[in-house]
């Protein structure tokens, strides 16, 4: 990882400045949610009749789910012909992998004449290579703690660091409630001279049902209500992000129609891994949660459905740059077994490591080195009645994914 902008500055002058030919941009960064707010509005401005691109990161499976069109991914071969252009210059240039990726989405995008680029950092704002767009609006879905060795160990240091992808041409929106954070963001909305629009001031929203695979809620924003919107997502702390997006899409001219169309076909856009459930019977819930703030959120969900199962299975790994006390703890009041691996990561937590914390909180983990073995382990003792949660990690979901049961 090497942060700065020169390097894909200058992939993007080999596709003569893609980033300047994407329409309107909403650039989107945040600690969790933004890929739920990124998918979110995609959704809503396909639904409105625009050509909508999509840049997300990281991929589960595929290295071309991270760059959609209307949903669609762009296909191999011109992966390979964009590579064969940029491949002297990310080579003499020593760019990382992410912003030759970037540099590659930005140029299909743009050959594409997409009317709407919706752009998620990958980390942070002001040093990732996304921030070369200039946006019409920036958007922040929240701050906590994650990356603290890049981004500053304080809210208010991550906060600079996010809302650094504001400029003096965009809207900025965040749905930001901690205090020291959100006045960084006020500051720079000031500094920029630019309005920002914060849910819970200017707008706000309840959650009206929640069950697996589906929330509905109410938005009110002035004298506009949007009342029982639904998505096909789990988890009452999907509301911010969804009402973020909705705040987002309203001020770009999207009407009421096609914002309930695009969250009602929020997984058209590729959206997966957030408490999704893959199979049933047992029921089999897939979660990219990848810091303690996160898996806070995936584990009081769930608290709500545990009563409906018999017995709960979790398999879990994590990368070692995470704060797996913390990780581990928000789970443990969920009552459950405890499977551990090793992710299929350079980064990754030794399981044997991970089984140690457990047993340090009271637990007998089953280890193994693989998420497949895990995984197996679980299905043959599991019964039907039961739940298993596969969380901690992309790389973790992405290897559970592979499998051709889940294909």
């Amino acid at each position: 990882m090497k942060p700065g902008l020169e390097r894909v500055e200058r992939l993007l002058d080999v596709f003569q400045s893609p980033h300047k030919r994407l329409g309107t941009i909403v650039h989107i960064a945040g600690t969790n949610g933004k890929g739920t707010t990124a998918s979110a509005l995609a959704a809503m401005f396909h639904a409105s009749g625009r050509k909508t691109a999509l840049y997300t990161s990281p991929h589960l499976v595929d290295f071309t789910e991270r760059m959609r069109i209307d949903g669609v991914q762009i296909s191999p071969e011109q992966v390979a012909s964009y590579c064969s252009v940029m491949k002297d210059a990310v080579i003499s240039l020593q760019a990382t992998f992410f912003e030759a990726t970037t540099a590659l989405a930005f140029a299909w995008f743009a050959d594409e004449q997409v009317e709407v680029a919706v752009i998620e950092t990958g980390m942070g704002g002001r040093l990732d290579a996304t921030n070369t767009v200039v946006s019409d609006y920036a958007v922040i879905s929240s701050i906590g703690s994650d990356h603290t060795d890049w981004l500053g160990t304080t809210s208010a240091m991550i906060a600079y660091e996010k809302a650094a992808i504001m400029n003096r041409d965009s809207l900025a929106f965040t749905a930001v409630t901690d205090p020291e954070a959100l006045a960084v963001i006020e500051r720079t909305a000031v500094k920029c001279g630019i309005p920002l629009f914060i849910l819970g001031r200017d707008a706000r929203y309840r959650v009206d049902r929640e069950e697996p695979g589906l929330l509905e809620f109410t938005l009110i924003r002035g004298s506009m209500r949007y009342s029982h919107l639904q998505a096909p997502v789990t988890g009452g702390f999907h509301a911010s992000n969804l009402s973020l997006a909705v705040m987002v899409a309203e001020a770009a001219g999207v009407g009421e129609d096609a914002v309930r169309t695009g969250l009602a076909n929020l997984l058209q856009t590729g959206y997966r891994g957030r408490l999704e459930k893959i199979s049933s019977r047992p029921d089999l819930f897939l979660d990219v949660s990848h810091n303690g703030d996160g898996m806070r959120q995936t584990a009081a969900t769930l608290a709500l459905f545990r009563f409906r199962y018999r017995a709960m299975h979790i398999l879990t790994g994590l990368a070692s740059d995470k704060d797996a006390v913390a990780m581990i703890r928000h789970l443990l009041p969920l009552k459950a077994d405890f499977t551990v691996v090793t992710i299929p990561s350079e980064r990754s937590f030794p399981a044997a490591e991970l089984a140690e914390l457990l047993r340090q909180e009271g637990y007998e983990p089953s280890v193994f080195d693989t998420p497949r073995e895990g995984l197996e382990h679980i299905l043959l003792h599991a019964d039907p009645q039961d739940m298993i949660l596969v969380t901690g990690s992309f790389f973790l979901a992405g290897d559970i994914l592979s499998l051709k049961r889940f294909q």
